[in-house]
C-alpha cells in the first residue's frame, strides 16, 4: 500500500510530545499526520541485540514530514521500489512511527473525548516490511479515531537467541530473545505517554497488525512485559506460534538458521564481535527466500514465557486477557501460490492461469483452512473454555477480482493473503500494476460498502471492545458451538454474515482424505504444501492418509 503524497509543515500541527515539540502536515484527505517520530534510540552499536533505550529529546520543533527509514532488511519480490532482490535496504536506526489524526482530534479531547488510538503493526515474515507502507488517513477520517503504524527490528537483528548476548546483558531485558517484541513495548509506551498531544485517550489504546504482525500481537497477548501496555487486539491473519530457545540456537535444530549456525557462518566468538559484524553481511547470512530465513517469536523466557506461547491463552491468568478480534482470510494461500511455477503458467507467452485449476484451488485451500484452525477456532476455543469471553473470529470472503483475458484474478488470487488490508484501511492498493484487474470498476460499489463496514467494525471494537454497532449486522462472540465466525464479503457475493461451521484438524483431514478434485498423488502435494508450514503436522496428516513421509 503507497503511502499518501508528501506535503510541507503547517502549523496547525503544532504538537508537544515527552521529547519536544512537533510539526506535521496535512494529508491530501484532509487529515494531519506526523512522520518520523523517534519511540526509542537508535539500537546501533553496542544498543544491538538490546532492549531499546528511550529516544532523546530536541530544541525547537522538529519538522515530522519525512517517514523514518526502514529497519535494515533484505529486499525481496514482495518489497517496492527499485531494488533488486537481495540488497540490503533500511537502516538499522528504524525506531519511527507514524500518527494519522482527524483535524479535530485536539477539540475533541478538550471536550472530554479522546480518540481511540489504534497502533497498526506491519507484516513481512518478521524479516522485511515497514511502517510507511500502511497510510492510515483515510481510516482515521472515516471512523474518528487515532492510527499510528509503529516499525520494529526485523530478521537476526529482531530475533536472535543466544547465550553470547545474554553473558553480558546489561538489564533483565537484555536477556530477551524477540527484540523486535521489545521494540513494540517501548512504541506502545511511547504512544500511551504522548496520545493525549494529539487528542487521543492513553488508556484506550488497540493493537492490530496482519501477518507477522498478526504473530507478534499473539506474543504481545502473551508478554508480562506489555500488561496494561493496550486494551484491545485485532489480530488479522495472525497467529499464536512459538519457538523454543533449544530450536532457537542449536546447529541440530529443525528450524533454518539456528543462532549456533549463524555464529559459525560469521566466525564470531563473542557478543562484541557480533555487534560489530556489518547489517548487510549479518542478514546474508542467513539466506532463504525472501533474503532471510530465521526462528521468530522465540519462548526467551523474558518477553514471552519459557513454555509455548500456545499454552498461555488456556487461561485469563496467563495472558493479557483484553477483548480480542481473531480472522485469517478463506484463500490465504493463493497469494503465496500465485507466482509458483508449478502452479501456474503464462498461456500465450503472456496470460497467467492455473495449471490444474481444481488442484490450485485445493492446495491453496486445505493450508488455509489449518491456518484458520490454529489462529481462529482453536485458540479461540481454548480461551472460552478457560473463562475468556471477549473474543470475536471472522473470515474474510471477498474474491471479486476482475479478468484480462485469459487472467482470472478471482481464481487466482481469490480471498488470498493481505486481501483484506486494502478494506481496513480504505485504499485499493495492493499489487502495484496488477490493481487494474483486481479492483475493477464493477465492483468499486461494492467493496466500498465492505471498505467502510470492516472500518466500522474495526473502529467500534477500539472504542468499546465489541464490534457490533448502529446499521451493521451484529457480530457475537465466538462460541465453539458454531455461528458465530463473522464473514466479511460483499453484497455481491453473500454479503456480511454469520458462518455456521466450527473448523477443526480432523474435519480438514478428513474432506482432503476424500476430496473428488484430486488423486493420491495429488492429494499428497497437498501434505507436501502443508509441510512447508507447518512439517510436524504434515508428517502426521501423511501418515493418516498413506503419504510417504
Amino acid at each position: 500500500m503507497a503511502p499518501g503524497a508528501a506535503g510541507t509543515p503547517d502549523a496547525a500541527t503544532v504538537r508537544m510530545t515527552a521529547q519536544g515539540e512537533v510539526i506535521g502536515l496535512v494529508t491530501e484527505d484532509g487529515a494531519h499526520s506526523w512522520r518520523g517520530l523517534p519511540f526509542a534510540a537508535p539500537p546501533v552499536g553496542d544498543l544491538r541485540w538490546r532492549a531499546p533505550e528511550a529516544p532523546q529529546g530536541w530544541q525547537g520543533a522538529r519538522v515530522a514530514t519525512n517517514h523514518g527509514a526502514h529497519c535494515a532488511q533484505i529486499s525481496n519480490r514482495f518489497t517496492a521500489g527499485d531494488d533488486e532482490p537481495g540488497a540490503l535496504i533500511g537502516s538499522e536506526d528504524c525506531l519511527y512511527l507514524d500518527i494519522y489524526a482527524p483535524p479535530d482530534a485536539l477539540e475533541q479531547a478538550g471536550a472530554g473525548k479522546p480518540l481511540a488510538v489504534m497502533v497498526w503493526i506491519h507484516g513481512g515474515s518478521n524479516v522485511w516490511g515497514w511502517g510507511s507502507s500502511y497510510e492510515g488517513s483515510k481510516l482515521a477520517l472515516n471512523e474518528n479515531v487515532i492510527v499510528i503504524p509503529v516499525q520494529y527490528r526485523l530478521g537476526g537483528l529482531g530475533f536472535f537467541s543466544s547465550p553470547l548476548l545474554r553473558e553480558v546483558a546489561q538489564r533483565p531485558e537484555d536477556r530477551a530473545a524477540n527484540f523486535a517484541i521489545l521494540d513494540l513495548i517501548a512504541s506502545l509506551k511511547w504512544v500511551r505517554e504522548n496520545a493525549s498531544a494529539f487528542g487521543g485517550d492513553p488508556d484506550n489504546i488497540t493493537i492490530f497488525g496482519e501477518s507477522a504482525g498478526g504473530y507478534n500481537i499473539g506474543a504481545l497477548l502473551g508478554s508480562p512485559l506489555a500488561e496494561g501496555l493496550f486494551q484491545r487486539a485485532i489480530l488479522q491473519s495472525g497467529g499464536f506460534d512459538s519457538t523454543s530457545i533449544a530450536d532457537a540456537e542449536s546447529a541440530n535444530s529443525p528450524l533454518p538458521n539456528p543462532s549456533e549456525a549463524v555464529i559459525a557462518k560469521l566466525g564470531a566468538d563473542s557478543a562484541e564481535e557480533l555487534r560489530a559484524i556489518a547489517p548487510e553481511t549479518l542478514l546474508k547470512v542467513y539466506g532463504g527466500e525472501g533474503g532471510v530465513d530465521l526462528p521468530t517469536i522465540i519462548q526467551d523466557g523474558v518477553t514471552i514465557p519459557a513454555t509455548p506461547l500456545r499454552d498461555a491463552f488456556a487461561s485469563p491468568e496467563t495472558f493479557n486477557a483484553v477483548p480480542i478480534i481473531t480472522g485469517t482470510n478463506r484463500d490465504e494461500m493463493k497469494f503465496f501460490h500465485i507466482a509458483s511455477p508449478a502452479l501456474t503458467k503464462k498461456f500465450l507467452g503472456l496470460f497467467l492461469v492455473s495449471r490444474d485449476k481444481d488442484f490450485y484451488d485445493a492446495v491453496a485451500e486445505y493450508p488455509s483452512r489449518i491456518w484458520r484452525i490454529r489462529a481462529v477456532d482453536g485458540p479461540a476455543a481454548a480461551m472460552a473454555a478457560g473463562g475468556h469471553d471477549q473474543v470475536y473470529a471472522y473470515r474474510f470472503d471477498w474474491d471479486e477480482g476482475g479478468r484480462f483475458f485469459f487472467t482470472d484474478m478471482g481464481h487466482l488470487f481469490g480471498a488470498a493473503h493481505a486481501m483484506e488490508l486494502p478494506f481496513v484501511f480504505n485504499r485499493f492498493i495492493l499489487l502495484g500494476d496488477a490493481d487494474k484487474i483486481l479492483f475493477t470498476k464493477k465492483s468499486a460499489a461494492s467493496r466500498e460498502k465492505l471498505s467502510r463496514a470492516m472500518g466500522q467494525y474495526w473502529a467500534n471494537f477500539a472504542r468499546n471492545g465489541a464490534p457490533s454497532g448502529e446499521g451493521l449486522p451484529q457480530w457475537p462472540v465466538y462460541s465453539s458451538a458454531g455461528g458465530t465466525l463473522m464473514r466479511l464479503d460483499s453484497d455481491t457475493d453473500g454479503g456480511i454474515g454469520l458462518l455456521q461451521d466450527v473448523d477443526t484438524m480432523a474435519a480438514a483431514v478428513a474432506d482432503l482424505k476424500t476430496d473428488p478434485r484430486l488423486d493420491d498423488e495429488q492429494r499428497c502435494a497437498v501434505v507436501a504444501a502443508i509441510a512447508y508450514w507447518i512439517e510436524s503436522l504434515a508428517e502426521e496428516i501423511a501418515a493418516d492418509i498413506g503419504c510417504a513421509a
